[in-house]
């Protein structure tokens, strides 16, 4: 094989209350990549879109996973990558882990899937590192992996696939930008004992809600007492979008990774359309452009689209 052609989902960390283990890969939106493989050990990195994303190897999320794989491995062999991006940078729906898992699966195809599972996450983590400063894997593993992921830890690598819901998601992404790294400067670095318990109760209750498909314990569980009332100060009518989407009908939701998209979830597809209808409205009103989407919960994660 010397060309494949992927796609690569958007995914949606934390899931609430998992401060970066929790993550979940969505169908919408998706980036797609295409890789071709060089007999030379150039890394070339071209984008179609106007997001002006550094394309030197060194500098790019996908780049600097594909070094640390021909680094690794003393490759002599190269990759030519263009990336069609339609998950914006600094959305909150994991655009940076979608370059650097698809990097990772893209030159894994091509090299004839030489590296194991944990291997892909270890790799694709370079790049997660690069754009935020930290290796977590709340989007990597969702992204490569589908559906829902717990990350156990990261050294060692330990990832564990949760039970896959069958529950919409309303995403809204407005049009504003919040850094990964911004949002993290602001965090506090010392927390209250009594709210760590409680945001382990809200962990333990989301996985044992997730395991059982129990949508009631799912919803009673997505709060967040630690990061969330720091992060939403960040987001333009959070509090609006979260309290309106519980009352029509939401399990339950809140910021996407570091923002500023929300999602919330839902039972039924109805609910989830109707929430994005609202979701824009607030923020139409506001005259901030969003873009919103409906979507199921992405079982594969990154799929072939075409190889040859």
């Amino acid at each position: 094989m010397k060309k494949i052609k992927i796609r690569v989902p958007a995914t949606i960390a934390n899931l609430v209350c998992g401060f970066d283990i929790l993550g979940m890969a969505i169908n919408q939106p998706y980036d797609e990549m295409e890789f071709q493989l060089l007999e030379t050990p150039e890394i070339i990195i071209k984008h179609t879109d106007g997001f002006g994303l550094p394309e030197k190897a060194e500098e790019n999320v996908a780049g600097v996973v594909l070094l640390k794989i021909q680094e690794h491995f003393n490759l002599k062999t190269g990759f030519r990558v263009t990336i069609h991006k339609n998950i914006k940078p600094g959305s909150g729906l994991g655009s940076s882990a979608a370059s650097a898992a698809g990097a990772a699966f893209g030159a894994n195809a091509l090299l004839g899937n030489i590296l194991s599972q944990n291997q892909l996450i270890h790799f694709a983590m370079f790049g997660e590192e690069l754009a935020s400063g930290v290796r977590h894997a709340d989007n990597i593993a969702p992204c490569l992996l589908g559906g829902i992921t717990l990350a156990k830890s990261t050294d060692p690598i330990d990832i564990i696939p949760l039970n896959c819901p069958n529950l919409f998601v309303a995403a809204v992404h407005p049009q504003v930008e919040v850094k990964t790294s911004d949002a993290r400067q602001i965090l506090k670095k010392n927390i209250l004992l009594k709210d760590a318990v409680q945001q382990w109760g809200n962990i333990a209750g989301l996985v044992a809600g997730i395991q059982n498909n129990d949508h009631a314990l799912i919803g009673r569980s997505l709060n967040d007492v630690i990061i969330e009332p720091i992060r939403s100060i960040l987001i333009p009518k959070f509090d609006e979008v979260k309290a309106e989407s519980l009352q029509l009908g939401a399990l339950g939701g809140g910021i996407s990774g570091s923002g500023p998209s929300i999602f919330m979830l839902t039972e039924k597809e109805e609910t989830a359309q109707k929430i994005a209808q609202m979701m824009k409205s607030i923020y139409d009103k506001i005259d901030i452009n969003s873009f919103v989407y409906v979507s199921k919960i992405n079982p594969a994660g990154i799929e072939i689209v075409s190889e040859d």
